[in-house]
């Protein structure tokens, strides 16, 4: 049940939100009182996710999505405002991290990364903010992005590439629409604990049933990142505890950005 409760009757959509940072985000959302729709592609996933979430008294739903197709991406914030009457908050969360170097991507997984971690946040928001103007309400956006967006590992060279444009369009939007008082922000998170990251590590990288314990040692605060701390500091981000903060894109990561030993 809600805790501090940031989200009171907030209306909370969250793209790529069955699982992963999404699933996390969801549930804080939900414990701080909002009604909380997501979006996924596995229906099994998303409403057991929604069950458990309804099973402690809070409001969540489950749509359906493929967010590679653009006319799903609107189409999910348009089925909030049918449903609810208006959407006040915007979590863009799913992601494809499938690899490709600069020499081995091919244009079609090239287009792959762009429509899922680019192009799906682009019109998500531009319906979202269309329904905040139309009501000249105020609202909130969090765009979950990478550290890669400041360069990345060669293997990730096509995510590198979206993530540096969600970051870019994260703060162009968020100039755009300040004086609506729709502020939009991001947060670029490092090397993160997640059930799609362990499927990533053992069809990519022939990773064996430790490796998380061998990544953690790796790590110098002795943990990969984790979603339920992520999912506090976007809550916050989407709260009025936030204050006037928009157009920041946060590096989420015990890397510093531009240190060097």
């Amino acid at each position: 049940m809600a805790l501090r409760e940031l989200l009171t009757d907030k209306i909370v959509l969250i793209n790529g939100g069955s699982q992963g940072v999404g699933a996390g985000v969801a549930r804080a959302a939900a414990r701080e009182g909002a009604t909380v729709v997501v979006t996924g592609r596995r229906a099994e996933v998303g409403e057991a996710l929604v069950a458990e979430l309804t099973a402690t008294g809070a409001k969540a739903a489950f749509r359906r999505a493929d967010l590679a197709d653009p006319a799903q991406a609107r189409g999910g914030v348009e089925d909030v405002v049918a449903a609810y009457g208006r959407i006040d908050c915007l979590v863009n969360a799913a992601g494809l991290t499938s690899r490709g170097s600069l020499l081995d991507t091919t244009p079609e997984l090239f287009d792959a990364h762009i429509a899922v971690n680019l192009r799906a946040p682009f019109f998500a928001m531009q319906a979202a903010v269309a329904d905040m103007v139309a009501r000249k309400a105020p609202g909130t956006i969090v765009n979950i992005g990478s550290d890669c967006a400041h360069g990345g590992p060669p293997y990730l060279a096509p995510y590198s590439a979206a993530k540096a444009g969600l970051a870019g369009l994260t703060k162009n939007a968020a100039h755009a629409h300040r004086w609506d008082r729709i502020r939009i922000n991001g947060l670029n998170i490092g090397w993160t604990e997640t059930e799609g990251e362990d499927a990533v590590q053992r069809a990519f990288h022939g990773a064996g049933d430790d490796w998380l314990e061998q990544a953690a040692r790796t790590q110098p605060m002795g943990k990969l990142g984790q979603v339920d701390e992520m999912a506090d500091f976007v809550v916050l981000l989407l709260s009025d505890r936030s204050g006037v903060v928009t157009g920041s894109v946060v590096d989420w990561s015990q890397h510093v950005i531009g240190g060097s030993d």
